[in-house]
């Protein structure tokens, strides 16, 4: 069986050094595609880029969190319950779930999704930002609203079918392999194809992490690919004096950016005989019989009384 490989850069539009970095990998397709905040700083100008070179490959990145006080925004809707007395979005994905209204959560979507396509961007896919509608903190899972959204635009969505043993985060949550099979069999039966694998890596620098260890870990990854598409992910943004010392993270998104600009990843990807594709792929390749998954989806629920 073949291996593909999408590598998505998150968080376009969250600031003019992310912006800097993400056009750059896309413009000399180092990257597969990229996703985009509606809600966060920086968006008009990525709108416009994209808008102004009719990009492929642009997602939704859904946004309901604003992590860093050095970067706040507000939601599209100014809904009370999804941000604060100052409007800003919640910090975390446990405070998000725990204070948003579902009703709220539903016309923040459809917000956002309208934001894009008055901005002229054409998307192909959508996601969403830090986790937060997958109920990682408390268990308040808001994927069936968004697949049903994906659902009616026709849209991939990034899920997974199943969980690469190897993938020491996802491996490691409780339930999780329960838990993903009702939300696949779910994503199936309203049409929205998923990719087969996500190879998660630690967001920020870790003790001990230099950059050619990261590089290493990120190569080894695309040796041991499972077969069929799998799909990770990236923050690539440029050098920033200010944000470097206001954003914890900000040092592993310059080195994700170095990695995918250099040749050792290419290399790696032609060596092991990988193919970068796209959310495109997917969504020719990766839809399942609904009628099938209907079914599957109606016996589980009668199983579950």
């Amino acid at each position: 069986m073949d291996k593909y490989l999408i590598v998505n850069c998150d968080d376009f539009g969250q600031s003019g050094a992310a912006n800097e970095a993400i056009m750059h990998l896309l413009e000399e397709e180092k990257v597969s595609s990229a996703t985009i905040m509606p809600p966060a700083t920086a968006f008009e100008e990525a709108a416009a880029w994209c808008h102004k070179r009719q990009a492929a490959n642009i997602g939704l990145h859904l946004t309901f969190t604003s992590e860093y006080d050095a970067l706040p925004w507000s939601s599209l809707t100014g809904d009370a319950s999804l941000q604060d007395a100052d409007g800003r979005m919640p910090a975390t994905i446990e405070a998000f779930e725990r204070l948003s209204d579902p009703k709220a959560v539903v016309r923040e979507m459809r917000a956002q999704f309208e934001a894009v396509k008055q901005a002229g961007v054409k998307i192909s896919h959508a996601d969403n930002h830090m986790g937060s509608l997958y109920g990682l903190a408390t268990g308040r899972s808001y994927l069936p609203q968004v697949l049903w959204q994906c659902s009616r635009r026709r849209l991939p969505f990034r899920l997974f079918r199943w969980i690469d043993p190897r993938d020491k985060f996802l491996a490691s949550i409780p339930g999780a392999e329960q838990a993903l099979r009702k939300v696949v069999t779910l994503a199936d039966a309203l049409g929205v194809p998923i990719p087969d694998y996500l190879l998660s890596h630690s967001y920020g620098v870790e003790e001990g992490e230099t950059y050619d260890r990261f590089k290493q870990m990120m190569l080894a990854k695309v040796y041991d690919l499972p077969d069929g598409v799998s799909e990770t992910y990236i923050h690539p943004a440029v050098e920033d004096a200010r944000l470097s010392s206001l954003v914890p993270s900000w040092e592993k998104r310059v080195w994700e950016y170095k990695l995918m600009q250099g040749d050792d990843f290419a290399y790696a990807l032609r060596d092991a005989g990988v193919t970068l594709t796209t959310y495109d792929y997917v969504r020719k390749h990766r839809i399942k019989p609904r009628l099938k998954s209907a079914a599957q989806l109606v016996g589980k629920l009668i199983s579950k009384k």
